[in-house]
């Protein structure tokens, strides 16, 4: 025997019957902190900061990884050759 209870009610709702703290107004407040906290931050940082602080290493390694590639290719096409004879 197989038995199928369809209840239709509200989040809040179901929340109250089970007896559940809603915790919505808390969730709203540290909501609100965090977006104030960002927007702080945000503020105070302009641009070229804010790339420094996320990839302080990252622009200084690109222009190794090209110097070490012209390196190659220069070595390559123009570079001191054996001698063939």
């Amino acid at each position: 025997m197989k038995v199928t209870v369809n209840i239709e009610c509200t989040p809040e709702e179901a929340r109250t019957f089970f007896g559940l703290p809603d915790v919505q107004p808390m969730q709203q407040a540290m909501m609100k902190e965090v977006e104030d906290r960002m927007k702080a931050n945000l503020s105070a940082m302009d641009p070229e900061t804010m790339i420094n602080t996320w990839m302080p290493q990252g622009i200084q390694n690109w222009e190794q990884l090209q110097k070490a590639f012209w390196g190659q290719f220069n070595g390559a096409n123009g570079g001191p050759k054996g001698d063939k004879d």
